[in-house]
């Protein structure tokens, strides 16, 4: 425990059950949601999100489909984030459907208290914003290629 004011760090396993029953919870309007592939893994690693893209942008109805992994180093450094449903983006690799770090801010400043629900919501924004929202994009149901 930190003394002298500082805050306690949360271990690992209890900040991503923490992130868990959140998401099984259900975030905020219902757009954006996340939980663990495999309830069998123990050390929480391989999750899935879902986006539902924001309204008055080309996204707009479409359902993303997202994995995120968590490293043993999670939370101190940023999940790899993958779009599984096709995308364009200017944050994701257009080959493998990466979310790229340098062109994403959140992953690149990356902070502890930082959690999948603010990735997942930042991505949200992101497809709204000004460079993204109009983009042509694949066609719906289309997958980038599995890595």
């Amino acid at each position: 425990m930190a003394t002298g004011g500082g805050s306690v760090v949360v271990p690992r396993n209890f900040r991503l059950l923490e992130e868990l029953e959140r998401g099984e919870k259900g975030i905020g309007d219902g757009t954006v949601s996340y939980g663990m592939d495999d309830s069998d893994d123990i050390f929480m690693r391989s999750w899935t999100g879902t986006i539902i893209g924001p309204h008055n942008s080309v996204h707009e109805g479409r359902i993303y489909q997202l994995k995120l992994f968590c490293d043993k180093d999670y939370p101190d450094k940023p999940p790899t984030v993958r779009f599984y449903s096709r995308i364009n983006m200017t944050c994701v690799n257009q080959d493998n459907g990466m979310v790229e770090p340098r062109h994403f801010s959140l992953l690149a400043n990356w902070k502890r208290e930082y959690t999948m629900e603010k990735i997942l919501t930042e991505l949200k924004r992101e497809m709204a914003s000004s460079h993204n929202k109009k983009l042509p994009q694949p066609p719906e149901g289309s997958t980038f290629p599995s890595s």
